[in-house]
């Protein structure tokens, strides 16, 4: 298997554990973030489909960090009670591991392509690290909503 067929079938698991996240959320604010996240993962899969054929990638820059944080304001300004069910936690953070595998992935992998390709790699790889903290944050929120939306400052989802 060649490093094109490794990534897309990393990215197409990676977007449907997203699409399963979204439908075990009780959340819809969650919910909307797991799919945003599925349908990252669905283009990285076209952008490595593209490389593969010798097309050239459509890499627009990702608004997942921007957009989260407008939902989590949504959320915020909100009348919802937000209970969580923390064993949920761990399926978050086995999003997060996928995440940082696939960024290590592309980091080493970026040393074997042709220099087009590995400024893509490069690329993915921090569009997969934005994916990282972004589950940091959603760890963060279902283990203490109250505070965590309560912060006023919003250092959670800062660019990275």
């Amino acid at each position: 298997m060649n490093i094109f067929e490794f990534a897309m079938e990393k990215e197409k698991y990676s977007e449907d554990y997203y699409r399963q996240l979204a439908g075990k959320s009780n959340n819809k604010g969650l919910e909307t973030v797991f799919n945003m996240l599925a349908d990252e993962e669905a283009k990285h899969y076209k952008i490595v489909s593209d490389m593969k054929e010798n097309v050239a990638p459509d890499l627009a820059e990702t608004t997942v960090l921007s957009d989260a944080k407008d939902i989590f304001a949504k959320m915020r300004e909100s009348t919802q009670d937000f209970n969580f069910d923390i064993s949920q936690t761990e399926l978050y953070r086995k999003a997060q591991n996928i995440e940082k595998q696939s960024q290590d992935f592309y980091l080493e992998k970026a040393n074997e392509v042709e220099k087009t390709q590995k400024e893509i790699f490069l690329k993915l790889a921090d569009q997969e690290k934005k994916h990282y903290f972004l589950l940091e944050s959603i760890i963060d929120f279902v283990s203490r909503p109250q505070t965590w939306l309560e912060n006023a400052e919003w250092y959670h989802l800062d660019e990275y």
